[in-house]
């Protein structure tokens, strides 16, 4: 069965942001490599060796998010036309991940009711990544 993996590019603080999403969401890193640790780091320009190449996080129930810097010969643009959705079985546990989220960051549509879940809400992170976070998914 495929399971996409959402891959973040950031513009430097590839470390900081997935240390946060390691914190809030409750997963475990298994891979921070840096230009310089990799196996490609005599390519790699020696003021973007300290950039991550890769980042992967692993995800209570198994699901993954990879992430890594954007070279800086390119222009970061950021995150744009798509959202990350979690659904979590309780509208408190929903609540709670929304709140960590959303700290410094932007919310676009609070936590409310709707017709797929008791409640759900949307928000950008302090990092850019645009989330949607659903408590108590109801059959649609």
């Amino acid at each position: 069965m495929l399971h996409p993996i959402p891959y973040l590019a950031f513009d430097g603080n590839t470390k900081e942001a997935m240390r946060f999403y390691e914190r809030t969401l409750g997963g475990k890193i298994t891979i921070m490599m840096s230009g310089a640790e990799s196996p490609m780091a005599a390519m790699i320009p020696a003021e973007s060796a300290h950039r991550i190449l890769h980042a992967r996080l692993e995800l209570p129930g198994g699901g993954l998010i990879f992430a890594g810097d954007c070279p800086q010969q390119q222009a970061y643009e950021g995150i744009k036309g798509v959202s990350f959705t979690l659904n979590y079985d309780t509208v408190e546990e929903a609540q709670k991940i929304f709140n960590a989220l959303a700290d410094g960051g932007q919310i676009t549509m609070p936590m409310q009711g709707a017709f797929w879940a008791k409640s759900w809400g949307m928000l950008v992170d302090k990092y850019g990544t645009p989330w949607i976070i659903n408590g108590e998914p109801l059959p649609v």
